[in-house]
């Protein structure tokens, strides 16, 4: 049997040597750890204590992403030569860039460096290299004499892959983002739901605006602030078959019918902001992780507060779903949209996963 006090003081000392010996599990956050985790220690009512990560498991828990304990290394042995490639692709942005290249230059095999890169950045070696140039093209696009020079600038090929794969990255296309959003045409739509009014807007590549708020006319002066420059206006009726079945989706997720959502979004991010949205996407139904776990499990532990704004920047409420993210000691954290509602999404989602069938 487990020392209940001396286990909790390893925890206090974050005592590195009591590692492997016994692991706490957090029931706020759904995780265990080990006694030397580095994130913020949670509350002792919180916290039980397991011999085995097994043991753990069994409870339905899952392992931390940042202190790994269900793995004998603290440290991924490839994470060095990963971070050298993500430099190499940064400082090479404006050329293009093989696997074959990296491979050599990391001394991992084609496959090995895949599943690696993306195990711990969270994206694949082109994913990321796309994220660079679309951060680029952002800046050349405020700068450059024109579009075009913008594009072959932040080392796209041509004007045509930039316009198929970086518009959803941009929000818009280049030549939109440049004039700052202008011809931008947003049709929107409001509807009672069981966590209140929500509303959603969409261009014609998907949805840019999904929000909470007490009236339809808050919501409407939301969604202007966030897009001034663009034509915002209502969606007539009756509504399109596309749009119905983007509203069915959402009113069954609240609902606790449909736990993946998996839309259309049209919305413009950072590279990070991103790298950061798709990985909340990848948290599962029911379950939360702390900001500081999400920022491991980008591949970059020391992001915590910038994981967190990144969470205050999404426009899209319950599509990238932010509010799955609380602090390291279980308290729920900031939501742009109120903790009430955050703590009623959260709720509604456990209550339904505890229906589901196994």
């Amino acid at each position: 049997m487990l020392n209940q006090d001396k286990c909790w003081g390893a925890v206090l000392a974050k005592d590195k040597t009591q590692d492997g010996h016994f692991f706490l599990g957090v029931l706020t956050t759904g995780v265990y750890c080990r006694p030397s985790c580095p994130a913020r220690t949670p509350l002792r009512k919180n916290v039980r204590f397991y011999e085995t990560p097994a043991d753990a498991e069994r409870d339905g828990l899952r392992a931390c992403l940042r202190c790994q304990p269900a793995s004998r290394n603290d440290e991924d042995p490839n994470r060095a030569r990963i971070e050298s490639v993500c430099k190499y692709i940064q400082e090479n942005a404006d050329a293009p860039v093989t696997l074959d290249e990296l491979s050599r230059r990391s001394g991992l095999s084609r496959f090995h460096l895949q599943r690696t890169f993306k195990k711990i950045t969270g994206v694949t070696p082109k994913q990321y290299a796309e994220s660079v140039r679309v951060a680029a093209l952002k800046g050349h696009l405020r700068s450059s004499k024109s579009v075009t020079d913008a594009v072959y600038d932040a080392g796209f090929g041509s004007s045509s892959r930039v316009y198929e794969r970086a518009d959803t990255r941009l929000g818009m296309t280049p030549a939109e983002y440049r004039a700052g959003g202008r011809n931008v045409y947003i049709s929107y739509a409001s509807a009672e739901t069981p966590v209140g009014r929500m509303m959603i807007g969409a261009t014609d590549r998907g949805l840019c605006f999904v929000q909470f708020g007490a009236s339809e006319e808050e919501l409407l002066n939301t969604l202007r602030r966030e897009y001034p420059a663009a034509h915002v206006e209502a969606m007539k009726k009756p509504y399109s078959e596309q749009w119905r079945l983007w509203m069915d989706a959402l009113a069954r997720h609240l609902e606790g019918s449909q736990a993946r959502l998996d839309l259309p979004l049209d919305i413009r991010a950072t590279a990070f902001q991103m790298k950061v949205w798709q990985y909340l996407q990848s948290i599962p139904y029911g379950e939360v992780q702390s900001y500081s776990e999400v920022a491991a499990g980008i591949g970059q532990p020391a992001a915590a507060r910038a994981v967190a704004n990144a969470c205050a920047a999404n426009r899209v409420a319950i599509v990238i779903p932010c509010h799955r993210v609380i602090r390291g000691n279980g308290e729920l954290g900031g939501y742009r949209w109120g903790l009430e509602l955050k703590r009623a999404l959260l709720d509604r989602e456990r209550a339904a996963r505890v229906r589901r069938p196994a």
